[in-house]
């Protein structure tokens, strides 16, 4: 769903640095002077101050540089210190949009799709105020930060039945984070499939890169859709399979009908343009519901620096695998003016994964501006290009290429995790002849109104650590709660599966190694000598893809305490139960929840938690928001 609102934000520069704790909810009123409604910039650091404690970052010639630190601190440990307060106020509504010419009811963030950029420079604090609008259409909403750790704030991660409560329509809440890493991201709500209707944007985190370039492009966000909402395709996903959807958007844009009738052809493409001699960097984010895309750009070779939040060293291709959820920094060189006047920039959708109905049309346009006299644009906006030719795959790319700069060493062999869990994954059709996947024999089905946190915050909860899997009722079966109660140990993921589905995994408050993906059964024996001597070179990263008839084995540290999600990020997927939540350092949790802000405590993050939790009871009280799917 989309919907649409205004958007007002403000830039507080702070001589200290923030101190830790939640601000309270608030009515969504801003201070008198951000009251003006206005098309934003594309980025908010274009705001033209200086900012205390703040430095310049980098410059063209100095991406590995950003003020006394560069690409090779370690940011798992070390994060600047602005003093930098960024903050910003979000409307979630209903709309009426027609990113591919088609008007369809949608929902929108401030009355975009995709909604408003989060800038932000590595170390500022962020806070967003997310007032929820939608009271026609009667339901919750949330904000989650798409691959950001939460290191230490775990209330904030904006998932509903785990960490939240959804916001009731007519009520704001307010997410407040550090940024504690550098890179590209994505927002999205965390409540069913609310995210594909339109409440999704991006969030630059900008920091030290592993190649030097001139300027900037953003985010490209790639992402399916369909004339039909994905509340109304759901029947289909979980009755009869999932539905094969229309066609896709780059940026919120695209065309629907043939490029040689102008006359049926709706729409309009995203476009961007070059200077001949110039470098850009492209922040390529795949936000779908159902699509596993595969980037390009038409005689241009792509750099890849970074994949989701880790900077790597620098490798060359002529096309990106892009899985739901992962994002990839690609320099690209503007060197082609000689060829052509404007290039097709192509999102493929992969068929091997999943069907789309326009998958060689999702395109956008990089056009070279004129170097002098009339229009920047060229006569001629259509390029005339023709694509790579590129193997149609389900895959990731490929580990070896993958070589984070702060390298991290993991146990030499796998005796040495304390966790070791093995997780099969298998899909049925339930009693109700619903189809639902199962991650360990399990179904993930959570409720809105109790939150995991919750349980720690008022004490009223299950002590996770004091159930046997024998003694849990099906409700708490459901909920689908793996306790991992010491710190700074490793725990190992081995994920199977016999099924012909890929999966694109996401962990929540981490990020991971992948220390095994491929086809068929993991051999344990054989993967042993690649931890030994693969330290330090193997790929982080907080998603990666499951093959299908195959393996994914993960490796992640215990220094986040929290309830922590992981699923497949394929919408219909998720809200069918295709989830686990790791609590983790339980007995953390809860003294956490006694201490107050002063102390880094999270008294104040539970007790608006546990207002919010009030206010969509109250909001409910009648049963008229039913609950379907998962409830995450």
């Amino acid at each position: 769903m989309k919907m649409r609102t205004w958007l007002w934000y403000m830039i507080y520069y702070l001589s200290t640095p923030a101190t830790s704790g939640f601000l309270k909810t608030l009515p969504f009123e801003p201070p008198e002077k951000a009251t003006i409604p206005f098309t934003p910039p594309i980025f908010v650091s274009d705001q033209p101050k200086v900012y205390p404690k703040a430095c310049p970052g980098n410059t063209p010639t100095t991406r590995d540089q950003w003020c006394q630190y560069s690409l090779h601190t370690d940011y798992t440990s070390t994060v600047p210190d602005t003093g930098v307060t960024r903050e910003f106020w979000f409307n979630v509504h209903q709309a009426t949009l027609a990113p591919d010419g088609r008007p369809r009811w949608a929902l929108a963030i401030n009355g975009t799709l995709p909604g408003p950029t989060i800038e932000a420079n590595w170390g500022d604090t962020v806070i967003i105020h997310l007032r929820n609008s939608l009271k026609d259409v009667e339901n919750g909403t949330s904000l989650h930060i798409h691959g950001l750790r939460q290191h230490y704030t775990n209330p904030m991660d904006g998932v509903v039945s785990v960490t939240q409560c959804p916001i009731a329509p007519g009520n704001t809440m307010t997410y407040r984070w550090r940024a504690t890493q550098y890179g590209t991201t994505w927002y999205h709500s965390h409540i069913g499939l609310q995210t594909w209707e339109g409440v999704y944007g991006g969030v630059i985190i900008n920091g030290p890169a592993s190649r030097n370039y001139d300027k900037d492009t953003g985010v490209i966000l790639l992402s399916d859709w369909d004339i039909n909402t994905v509340d109304e395709l759901w029947g289909q996903a979980e009755t009869v399979g999932p539905p094969q959807l229309d066609t896709g958007l780059i940026n919120g844009n695209n065309v629907f009908g043939d490029d040689d009738d102008d006359s049926s052809q709706t729409g309009s493409r995203f476009s961007t343009s070059f200077v001949s001699g110039n470098s850009y960097r492209l922040r390529v984010t795949n936000v779908a519901c159902d699509t596993q895309f595969k980037f390009s750009i038409d005689h241009h070779t792509l750099t890849v620096i970074a994949m989701d939040f880790v900077p790597i060293e620098p490798y060359e291709t002529t096309a990106i695998n892009v899985s739901i959820g992962q994002r990839y920094d690609v320099i690209v060189k503007a060197d082609q003016a000689a060829v052509a006047e404007s290039f097709w920039l192509r999102a493929t959708p992969q068929l091997s994964c999943s069907l789309n109905n326009n998958a060689d049309n999702i395109r956008g346009i990089i056009y070279y501006e004129k170097s002098s006299g009339g229009s920047r644009k060229p006569t001629s906006l259509v390029p005339s290009t023709t694509g790579y030719t590129l193997t149609d795959i389900c895959e990731d790319e490929p580990a070896s290429k993958l070589i984070p700069i702060v390298s991290k060493e993991l146990c030499l062999v796998s005796s040495e995790f304390y966790y070791n869990e093995n997780l099969p994954v298998t899909g049925s059709f339930n009693e109700n002849s619903l189809f639902r996947w199962y991650l360990n024999g399990t179904s993930m089905h959570v409720t809105w109104s109790q939150p995991t946190l919750l349980d720690f915050f008022d004490y009223s909860g299950p002590g996770y650590l004091d159930e046997t899997t024998e003694s849990q009722s099906n409700t708490q079966k459901e909920r689908a709660v793996l306790p991992i109660p010491k710190a700074d140990t490793w725990v190992l993921v081995v994920i199977e599966t016999t099924m012909e589905a890929p999966h694109p995994i996401h962990l929540h408050g981490h990020d991971f190694f992948i220390v095994a993906q491929g086809n068929g059964s993991w051999n344990t024996n054989s993967q042993n000598l690649r931890l030994k001597y693969a330290a330090g070179t193997l790929p982080k990263r907080d998603t990666a893809l499951l093959p299908a008839l195959g393996h994914l084995v993960l490796a992640f540290r215990t220094d986040n305490p929290g309830a922590w999600l992981m699923h497949c990020h394929i919408g219909w997927h998720l809200d069918q139960g295709f989830a686990l939540q790791f609590v983790e350092r339980e007995p953390e949790i809860r003294r956490m929840f006694e201490g107050g802000s002063r102390s880094g405590g999270w008294w104040d993050y539970g007790r608006t938690m546990k207002q919010s939790c009030d206010d969509w009871n109250w909001y409910n009280r009648g049963g008229q928001v039913v609950e379907t799917g998962a409830g995450i």
